[in-house]
């Protein structure tokens, strides 16, 4: 691809992936669909300008691939999960699942008081062949070698080792789910379904279910609305960084159900929650600052302390890093409502990652993984439901909350 033919992908590469070789290819990431998956996030697949239309298509085929459990499977895992008399506790058991995803499925259910749940099950053997995926993985990309040396693919993948061991782990994704209701408890928008504790295990999470749409389908709905849903989760992106440093960070819009007659949001999936180090939030925070408020050398300072730059770097190859955020500030320099249905701020920073992604020094930090993917998430969402929203008045107001509480410590 030349200059002429516009900016380039991060995977332009390859020769490799042919039409002829997209079977073998999606057959062997299905082997490893969870690390593959988690790969898919983690380079943002969810933005379809970021790859090749051959290499989402894989992605793609590979996200639908999810088979059921057979219920002889399922059965067991309940029978070892929460004991041979699960049933007694659960008399309605839909034993056919309603949704499934990388690593499990859900299915819905009815206590004996009468309380509908939701009950994800987890695919046997998934969090014992997170290594071997892993390894499994890496083989695959090094052969077909289409990642450019930048994105340090190696940094990336023990990233995603991690958040996929984290995900496999219901009890630390109950725990984060207790927190996150305890902190929203008084929210007048966003609700967080209650644990069943005695339905739940390591390998099993039951919740009270809830009812809403998921929020794909709020880009039907009127203006009003669809800004309304947007602002509360940009809202909810910079409290979790900032005000609690706690972040559920996959921003899978089926993670998130929108109830029109209530006007509530519901959060769930609590697996890939985290929590941010106030060093990493005291300089992350001046990097919006300074993009916010134009100030290249603040964000340039900041940059440096968290790690995205050295300071060896080319001056070409850091007026990149800083001119992106300088796009993504954006909508928090202006007063009236930024309009993020005709904004292109994905396609100018799409034009600085192959600078960024050949000629980086060093990865990022670890934090930024999810962060980002979280940031990128909450900027579609607000894209795809062309939004206008104040972005300067809530981020002005947590700015000035975050520097009082840190003056008062």
């Amino acid at each position: 691809m030349g200059p002429k033919d516009g900016p380039a992908t991060l995977l332009d590469k390859s020769a490799f992936l042919t039409e002829a070789n997209a079977e073998r290819i999606v057959e062997t990431l299905c082997r490893v669909r969870g690390a593959a998956l988690k790969l898919g996030q983690m380079i943002s697949i969810q933005d379809t300008s970021l790859l090749r239309p051959q290499i989402r298509e894989i992605f793609e085929r590979v996200r639908q691939s999810a088979d059921f459990m057979p219920k002889s499977q399922m059965e067991k895992t309940m029978q070892r999960e929460l004991g041979p008399n699960w049933r007694t506790h659960l008399p309605e058991f839909d034993d056919k699942p309603f949704a499934a995803a990388s690593i499990g499925q859900v299915h819905l259910g009815k206590t004996k008081d009468g309380k509908e749940v939701a009950v994800k099950i987890q695919y046997p053997g998934v969090a014992d062949s997170i290594d071997s995926d892993i390894r499994n993985l890496m083989g695959i990309l090094n052969m077909w070698n289409i990642f450019p040396k930048g994105m340090y693919m190696d940094n990336l993948m023990r990233v995603a080792r991690s958040e996929l061991a984290w995900e496999c782990d219901y009890v630390r994704e109950a725990d984060y789910m207790r927190q996150f209701r305890d902190i929203y408890a008084n929210d007048p928008v966003f609700v967080v379904p209650n644990v069943v504790d005695e339905l739940s295990s390591k390998r099993v999470i039951t919740t009270v279910y809830v009812y809403g749409e998921t929020l794909d389908k709020a880009l039907a709905l009127d203006q009003p609305t669809r800004d309304y849903v947007a602002t509360n989760f940009l809202r909810l992106c910079f409290e979790e960084l900032f005000t609690h440093r706690l972040m559920q960070t996959d921003p899978n819009w089926a993670n998130f159900l929108y109830n029109d007659s209530t006007k509530k949001i519901y959060l769930l999936d609590f697996g890939a929650s985290r929590t941010f180090d106030k060093k990493f939030t005291d300089s992350y925070i001046q990097i919006i600052k300074g993009a916010a408020t134009g100030d290249r050398d603040l964000v340039l300072t900041n940059s440096q302390k968290l790690g995205f730059l050295t300071g060896m770097e080319t001056k070409a190859l850091a007026n990149a890093h800083i001119d992106g955020a300088m796009i993504l500030g954006e909508p928090f320099k202006t007063n009236e409502p930024f309009d993020f249905g005709t904004q292109d701020i994905t396609t100018r920073i799409h034009k600085l990652i192959p600078l960024l992604a050949e000629q980086r020094l060093t990865p990022p930090p670890e934090e930024s993984y999810s962060l980002h993917r979280k940031l990128a998430g909450a900027f579609l969402l607000c894209s795809n439901m062309k939004a206008r929203i104040r972005c300067k008045d809530f981020f002005d107001d947590i700015y000035s909350k975050y520097q009082k509480d840190a003056s008062g410590r």
